[in-house]
């Protein structure tokens, strides 16, 4: 195979701009679909670190949780159980949450509260460990910590 008419002009599906002002030449303009700027599992990392700012401004918790549900059946079978994780890690957290805030007056809110920070946070650092080595959650369903 030579390398002849392997030129801009030979790209297959994409379509060509060509605007007839002076210096500009023709290129390639992309149609259909292409490759996302955000790979799945960047997607992953941004929600646990989403839900880790949460802490202090509970809005980027629910930004992370729109991004999961949009992202649940888009992704890859290791990403889709990132994706369930966070859900559930969002879903029950806020159950948590509403339950510690509820029964505050009464001394068994505050401890509420406390098993609500440290289960999110032992979720969100697992997560990010089997994240970071590949590897999809266990059990994305579990209440506990996948």
């Amino acid at each position: 195979m030579g390398r002849g008419k392997r030129g801009v002009e030979s790209i297959k599906g994409d379509e060509m701009a060509n605007d007839t002002k002076p210096g500009n030449a023709r290129r390639p303009v992309r149609t259909g679909t292409s490759a996302p700027i955000v790979s799945d599992y960047g997607l992953a990392l941004a929600v646990y670190v989403l839900f880790l700012v949460g802490f202090f401004n509970g809005l980027t918790a629910l930004i992370g949780a729109v991004i999961a549900y949009m992202q649940s059946e888009r992704a890859d079978e290791v990403a889709q159980t990132h994706f369930r994780f966070q859900l559930k890690t969002f879903l029950i957290g806020l159950l948590y949450l509403f339950i510690g805030v509820a029964t505050l007056h009464v001394a068994v809110g505050g401890l509420v509260l406390l098993w609500w920070i440290a289960w999110t946070l032992i979720r969100c650092i697992k997560g990010l460990l089997a994240l970071n080595a590949g590897e999809p959650i266990r059990d994305p369903d579990s209440w506990l910590f996948g």
